[in-house]
């Protein structure tokens, strides 16, 4: 049995299909006030459900009963609930899951974190604690650093309107990144889940080409056969909003900014020896530039 933490986010469900459709049994990790459209769609797929709560750590050991692996991907940045923070969910309540899972006897923790950041964050600081909980457990573990998700950086909600050739771009623009699909990290994180040659590893993810966010913009271009609208945020700016910033979700979103602008990328090397089935397979920008235009 797989315990799935995360499981109404957009990787954590994902991960619960992709292991369903592989015949993993999986239980996933909803809160009782979490939206029971949600909880539908994981039971539609498949998967049974335990209440539990990251901040309540008397509610997760009895949600690991009979569980073999865990896969957490849960994160307060995308979060709505009242109580959530970063440092009440990424820092102090996956320590408390790492915590249980020692308790309950879980046999591999998998933990969906990002690659280091240049500079200071609670979100970078939350991930950087629980990684280190997690290898000084005993726990049999792995730590999973995809670097930025095409389908949230190139997307409106983060200035990537491709809808309407709109296109705010951070920094110059020419640093290249190693996009990646959420949905190859599904792929990854549920095949770490099969494999014990991951086991005790920090595996670093990106996608199969890099490319600079000006790059991107050409593939973009040349695909809907318009000219995009630039708009450029300088990394002073950036940096001030972060100095500026009056609660650490605002900070961690200024600081992942300052990241694209620098730039990520990622030898995928390690990652290719262990799971070469896996390069083949990956989604590439031009991918995801299709489907956001309507091209398939």
């Amino acid at each position: 049995m797989v315990l799935v933490v995360g499981s109404t986010g957009l990787l954590g469900s994902e991960i619960c299909r992709t292991l369903l459709e592989r015949g993993k049994p999986v239980r996933a990790l909803v809160r009782t006030t979490t939206d029971t459209g949600k909880q539908e769609r994981l039971r539609s797929l498949g998967a049974d459900l335990a209440f539990g709560d990251l901040k309540d750590p008397s509610t997760l050991v009895a949600a690991m009963q009979g569980v073999s692996t865990v896969i957490s991907t849960a994160s307060s940045t995308f979060s709505r609930q009242p109580g959530d923070s970063i440092e009440a969910v990424d820092a102090q309540g996956q320590i408390n899951l790492v915590d249980s899972a020692k308790e309950a006897g879980v046999g591999h923790f998998i933990f969906v974190s990002f690659p280091p950041m240049t500079g200071d964050f609670a979100l970078q600081r939350a991930k950087r604690a629980v990684e280190e909980r997690l290898v000084r457990s005993e726990l049999s573990y792995t730590i999973l650093q995809p670097t930025f998700f095409t389908e949230v950086w190139l997307s409106p909600a983060v200035g990537f309107d491709a809808a309407n050739a709109q296109v705010q771009i951070y920094g110059s623009g020419r640093n290249q990144i190693s996009w990646i699909s959420f949905l190859d990290v599904a792929k990854f994180a549920a095949a770490c889940a099969e494999n014990p040659a991951t086991r005790n590893m920090t595996i670093q993810l990106g996608g199969p080409q890099p490319l600079s966010p000006l790059e991107v913009v050409k593939v973009f271009e040349g695909l809907s056969g318009r000219p995009f609208t630039l708009t450029h945020v300088p990394e002073d700016t950036l940096r001030a909003q972060k100095a500026a910033a009056t609660n650490s979700l605002d900070e961690a979103f200024s600081a992942l900014m300052i990241a694209y602008a620098q730039g990520n990328v990622i030898d995928m090397g390690p990652a290719f020896r262990i799971f070469p089935q896996l390069q083949s397979q990956l989604s590439s920008v031009e991918d995801h530039a299709k489907r956001s235009l309507n091209l398939v």
